[in-house]
């Protein structure tokens, strides 16, 4: 009895050692993660089969925990980019293969990288928590010089000849929208005034945003209302980041 209990508890033990080293394991993967996916949840994966697409595939993932595999919420459903396709960001360039453009100030391309959502805004008036309401007044400016380069901001406060983006003449884009946080600057000029929008038709490119339907646009600002990351890459990329993003998905049909 006494040997089978010694067995028994030297059989418990190695398996408590095989769960931690588990657990220790998924959290230094997730460490190792590039920020802000580190210690995401929520992930919308917008991936396009080349970096010179305009159409792209959209999916819905979530996770218990940062140490906690992705499990896809939602089927995959179609996205546009940029006219230009996509392009990668200063930020992410470390991840670019020779001969895959990185972006700058108006090229037409979405920044291909991992970024945070940030807040919802609108032509539409909203209920939503920190909602932006975007008004005649309201812009974003793309004006390099302009010390509020990517700020959304009023009009008032811009100097007369700075460019920027009128936000409330951007119909039907700018019914509805998810704010990127794209951590760019005047003297990268690695591009301004990133936008997840309602797109104008299925086969229209962007200015290097992320448009959907609006459908789509609403229930994604449900999403990411408690948080969610964006990833926009194309899907040969997805493997350079080892094991932090979903590999599969589902085809979305046109």
């Amino acid at each position: 009895m006494i040997q089978a209990t010694r067995h028994a508890a030297g059989m418990l033990a190695a398996m408590a050692v095989v769960v931690v080293s588990s657990s220790a394991s998924a959290q230094s993967q997730s460490r190792s993660c590039p920020a802000p996916l580190d210690q995401a949840r929520r992930l919308v994966l917008v991936t396009a089969k080349s970096m010179a697409e305009l159409s792209a595939t959209m999916q819905l993932f979530e996770r218990a925990s940062p140490a906690e595999v992705w499990r896809a919420v939602a089927p995959a459903e179609p996205a546009n980019l940029g006219r230009g396709g996509m392009a990668w960001s200063h930020f992410f360039r470390r991840y670019a293969k020779a001969g895959e453009p990185l972006k700058v100030e108006g090229d037409k391309r979405a920044p291909a990288g991992i970024y945070r959502i940030g807040r919802s805004f609108g032509i539409l008036p909203s209920s939503r928590p920190n909602y932006l309401h975007v008004t005649d007044d309201t812009v974003c400016v793309n004006e390099p010089s302009s010390p509020h380069y990517n700020a959304i901001t009023s009009r008032k406060l811009i100097q007369p000849h700075t460019s920027v983006e009128n936000m409330s003449r951007a119909l039907p884009m700018y019914r509805r929208g998810l704010v990127v946080d794209y951590p760019t600057d005047g003297r990268a000029r690695a591009g301004s005034c990133i936008f997840m929008h309602v797109w104008r038709s299925p086969t229209s490119g962007t200015a290097g945003c992320v448009s959907m339907p609006e459908a789509r646009l609403e229930a994604l600002q449900d999403f990411a209302a408690s948080g969610a990351v964006v990833a926009i890459l194309p899907q040969g990329a997805l493997s350079r980041f080892g094991n932090c993003l979903p590999t599969g998905g589902e085809s979305a049909a046109r």
